[in-house]
């Protein structure tokens, strides 16, 4: 009789909520915790499968030591052009 009679059982609560943090945490800044959490449970399932397998493929080739050329590159971030030490 480990069921509650409303809500969701202790397992089910971990699950979701690894998920949640999962899509949150590896979205690089796409995704808020409030935006997940409130998706539709399909979607949520959709996109933390997309995810889990874009990281999968993204490590098949780091172990292969080849670059991810098919893979999307991250935003171009560039150095700053001036100097960032402080000046005497």
């Amino acid at each position: 009789m480990g069921l509650p009679f409303f809500g969701l059982t202790q397992q089910y609560r971990v699950n979701l909520f690894t998920q949640i943090h999962e899509i949150v945490f590896h979205g690089k800044g796409g995704y808020d915790y409030d935006t997940v959490y409130g998706m539709p449970i399909w979607l949520r399932n959709f996109t933390f499968k997309k995810m889990n397998d874009y990281y999968e493929e993204e490590s098949k080739q780091y172990k292969k030591g080849t670059p991810a050329q098919s893979m999307p590159k991250g935003p171009n971030i560039r150095k700053p052009s001036y100097s960032t030490k402080a000046r005497k």
